[in-house]
C-alpha cells in the first residue's frame, strides 16, 4: 500500500451538535500534540507522509445546519396547529352565528304573523260592527218609510181610543213614562226585561233564544194570556192606544196594525223590550231609537 493511500473513515453518524464539538475538540487536541511532537523530534526525521482523515469545522456547521431545520419543522408545525385551530374556532363562530340569525328570523316571522292576524281580528271586528250599525240603520228607515206610508191608516185605527180620553190627553202622556207596571203588566215587564241579552233567532220561541213575536207570546203568557204566534196577528188584538197614552205591558208594532212586520212590549220609561235582530238580539231601547207605528193593549 502506498504511503499516500487515502485511508477511509468509519465514522458513525452524528447525532447531535453536542457530541460534534466534543468530537472537533477532541481531533484538535490530537493535532496539538503532534505538532508539539514533530518539533521536539530530530530534525533528519523522515518526512512523514501517509494522512489520517480528521474531523473538520464543516461537519460542525453541518449538524447546527440540521438543528436548525429541527426547530424550523416544529415552529411551522405549531404554527400550522395554531392556525387550524384558529380556522376551527371561526368555523364554531359562523355556524353559531348561522343559527342565531335563522332563530331571530324565525321569531320576526312568528311576530309578523301575529300582528298580521290581530289587524285581521280587528279588521273583521271593525266591519262587522259596520255592517251591524248598517243593518240597524237601514231598519230604522224601512220602518220609518212603513209609518210615512201608512199614517192614515193608523191615526184612523187610534181615532175613536182618543176621543174618549182628549180631555186628559195633556196630561196623560207624562204619566205613562212614570207610571209603574202592576199587577199582570208587572209579570209581562219583568219576563220581557229578564231575557234581554238573549240570541234573537227567527222562529225563536225560548228560553234562551227567541224571534219578536215569540218573546211578547212568552211574555203575555205570564200573565194568563194566550197570544197567537204571528206579529200582525198579535197587532190586530186588544184596543188601539195613542203613543202619547200607553202603559207597560201595551204591545208596540211597527206597520199597520192588521199587517205588522215587528212587535215588541212597553216597559214604561219611554223603554220598550224587543227581540231586533241577529245582530242585537233581545235588548232594551228607548222609543226615540226607533219610534213604532202603533200600539195595542190587551190589559
Amino acid at each position: 500500500m502506498s504511503h499516500t493511500a487515502h485511508i477511509p473513515s468509519h465514522r458513525k453518524p452524528r447525532r447531535s451538535a453536542s457530541k460534534l464539538a466534543l468530537r472537533a475538540g477532541v481531533a484538535g487536541g490530537v493535532l496539538g500534540t503532534i505538532a508539539v511532537a514533530g518539533a521536539a523530534g530530530p530534525a533528519n526525521a523522515e518526512p512523514v507522509t501517509e494522512t489520517i482523515e480528521m474531523p473538520t469545522l464543516g461537519s460542525l456547521d453541518a449538524g447546527t445546519g440540521l438543528a436548525s431545520a429541527v426547530a424550523a419543522s416544529a415552529e411551522a408545525s405549531q404554527q400550522e396547529a395554531l392556525d387550524q385551530s384558529l380556522q376551527t374556532q371561526e368555523n364554531l363562530a359562523l355556524q353559531k352565528a348561522a343559527k342565531e340569525a335563522k332563530k331571530a328570523k324565525a321569531e320576526a316571522d312568528r311576530k309578523a304573523a301575529a300582528e298580521k292576524a290581530e289587524k285581521a281580528r280587528l279588521k273583521a271586528e271593525a266591519e262587522a260592527k259596520a255592517e251591524q250599525e248598517r243593518q240597524e240603520a237601514q231598519e230604522r228607515a224601512s220602518r220609518a218609510s212603513e209609518r210615512t206610508q201608512l199614517a192614515a191608516t193608523s191615526a184612523s185605527d187610534s181615532g175613536s181610543s182618543d176621543s174618549g180620553s182628549s180631555s186628559g190627553s195633556s196630561t196623560g202622556s207624562d204619566e205613562s213614562q212614570t207610571q209603574a207596571p202592576s199587577g199582570s203588566a208587572a209579570a209581562i215587564v219583568a219576563f220581557a226585561r229578564a231575557q234581554v241579552g238573549d240570541s234573537y233567532v227567527t222562529g225563536g220561541t225560548g228560553p234562551n233564544s227567541w224571534d219578536c213575536s215569540g218573546l211578547v207570546q212568552a211574555a203575555y203568557r205570564q200573565a194568563g194570556i194566550d197570544l197567537p204566534r204571528i206579529s200582525y196577528d198579535q197587532s190586530s188584538m186588544g184596543t188601539s192606544v195613542s203613543l202619547s197614552n200607553l202603559q207597560p205591558g201595551d204591545i208596540l208594532y211597527w206597520g199597520s196594525r192588521s199587517g205588522s212586520y215587528h212587535v215588541a212590549i212597553y216597559v214604561g220609561g219611554g223603554n220598550y223590550v224587543g227581540a231586533q235582530n241577529s245582530s242585537t238580539g233581545v235588548v232594551e231601547r228607548s222609543l226615540d231609537w226607533d219610534m213604532p207605528s202603533g200600539a195595542v193593549r190587551l190589559l
